[in-house]
């Protein structure tokens, strides 16, 4: 218990990224200057700020794109040694026009470059529950099911009482 007699409770950091395609199915990935592997655009949450304003305020911030994101697919409970706690949320942000791909500017100088990547080829290009969590949020968008994860994989599915099969 704490002093005003209230258990503690986790207090975990929020991040939100979108998840951007281009029209042969790869994956949007950039390049943080203060990171050392690849990631998806996207950062932490601000205070009073929901998952999904972060998202689009982030993508604003580190593309310089102005667009709106789609449902969310996957949030993912991946505490990170020396971090804590963290809840990652993911939003499908859609496929990618030429016209974006050339508007794209690093306006906040975060990030270094941007590339698409194949599915297959995510965990070459970061730490394995980044991999992990993209393939679950790849899976969630084409299924059309929002996905909870924790280090990025989607447990079982629990078949309850009472419930259809």
């Amino acid at each position: 218990m704490t002093a005003n007699n209230m258990p503690a409770v986790a207090t975990p950091r929020v991040a939100a990224g979108a998840l951007f395609f281009d029209d042969e199915g790869r994956v949007l990935l950039v390049r943080p200057s203060y990171k050392d592997h690849w990631d998806i655009p996207g950062g932490y949450v601000e205070p009073g700020e929901s998952p999904r304003a972060a998202c689009v305020r982030e993508i604003e911030e580190e593309l310089g794109l102005t667009t709106a994101v789609g449902p969310m697919l996957v949030v993912d409970w991946a505490p990170a040694e020396g971090e804590g706690d963290k809840l990652l949320f993911i939003f499908d942000a859609g496929l990618l026009t030429r016209g974006q791909e050339q508007a794209i500017r690093f306006a906040d100088g975060e990030l270094t470059e941007w590339r698409y990547v194949t599915p297959e080829d995510l965990d070459r290009y970061g730490p394995p529950r980044l991999a992990r969590r993209l393939g679950t949020a790849i899976a969630a968008r084409n299924g059309s099911n929002a996905t909870y994860a924790e280090h990025g994989t989607a447990p079982p599915r629990t078949t309850l009482p009472n419930q259809p099969q």
